[in-house]
């Protein structure tokens, strides 16, 4: 069975500013790597949606959400088993306070 990914405005927001600020602190090229490193990921989650482990962060949400961490950054989802779909909800840089994970 193959997921369908479907990204927040949120989570697509924040990989705008990642793209953003690599591109100005570093380079372009620094900037797209991050960015495919983080698609490629995502991209396994089609084929397996369960890959990620539970984020206990998030545990108290009526959503059941999950992680997988690329470089410096959590991708944080949701799993719908009924209607085969994948949310992107975050991509949350781990160097921040852990509580900002609940910002959203």
């Amino acid at each position: 069975m193959n997921y369908i990914i479907i990204w927040s405005n949120f989570a697509e927001y924040q990989l705008d500013e990642i793209f953003n600020y690599y591109t100005k602190k570093v380079n372009v090229k620094v900037a797209q790597s991050i960015m495919f490193k983080i698609r490629d990921k995502v991209e396994v989650l089609i084929k397996n949606p369960l890959i990620g482990e539970k984020e206990e962060l998030l545990e108290d949400r009526k959503q059941n959400y999950r992680r997988l961490i690329v470089t410096n950054y959590k991708i944080i989802y949701s799993l719908n088993e009924k209607i085969e779909t994948i949310k992107i909800v975050d991509i949350f840089d781990t160097r921040q306070n852990p509580i900002k994970l609940k910002r959203n």
